[in-house]
């Protein structure tokens, strides 16, 4: 995992602070979650804010451990500035296709930086699709395999998990990372195209009206 990078240090400790701050203070934490009737009626800084705040201290060690694990291979490759500008736009990102898919739910509450993660993970996986998740996983096998099964809990809708905001923060991590590293085209094309197919199955199963 090598050295923890300062912007790393910068975005766990926000996420803390921030974090904690809701944890304590009630009114925080539901003026800043991400609420859809809320939004609906101006409040876009949800759409934002929420993915600093966590349900619970193992919510949020969960998260940023994750984040821990994965931010280096994605800093060494673009920098730790374009590493930053993708982990907010897989935050904002997952925040919006959650909106999409809920916006009939005026009640929808959601919060976590899981979004943001899960984009970091997926650009992880586009540099390294044979880096291994577990020890044993092909990397770009763990991406799609969960997008599929976000796909899925998009569909039941039967638990509390953000399915939603984790795909679309993936699909922020993929756009957003060919984007900043266009030199993955050329690199495995191949590659590319695989780590696309959760999100066109995705795409094809909404205008079906599948999901």
């Amino acid at each position: 995992m090598g050295n923890i990078s300062i912007i790393t240090i910068i975005i766990i400790l926000a996420n803390v602070v921030i974090s904690y701050k809701g944890f304590n203070d009630y009114s925080f934490f539901e003026k800043y979650k991400f609420h859809v009737g809320a939004i609906k009626n101006g409040e876009k800084i949800r759409l934002f804010s929420s993915g600093f705040l966590h349900v619970d201290m193992q919510h949020l060690i969960f998260n940023m451990f994750t984040l821990f694990v994965f931010a280096n291979a994605v800093i060494y490759r673009i920098g730790e500035t374009k590493f930053l500008l993708i982990y907010l736009i897989s935050l904002v990102a997952g925040s919006l296709l959650s909106y999409i898919f809920q916006k009939n739910n005026y009640s929808y509450t959601a919060v976590g930086a899981s979004g943001a993660v899960m984009g970091i993970i997926y650009s992880a996986i586009l540099f390294d699709p044979w880096m291994k998740i577990n020890f044993i996983i092909p990397g770009f096998v763990f991406g799609i395999g969960y997008l599929l099964y976000s796909i899925y809990g998009m569909k039941k809708q039967n638990d509390n998990i953000g399915h939603d905001a984790h795909f679309g923060g993936a699909v922020g991590g993929y756009v957003s990372t060919l984007f900043f590293a266009p030199f993955l085209f050329q690199k495995d094309f191949t590659m590319v195209l695989i780590m696309a197919l959760p999100i066109v199955i995705l795409f094809v199963m909404k205008k079906l009206g599948k999901v």
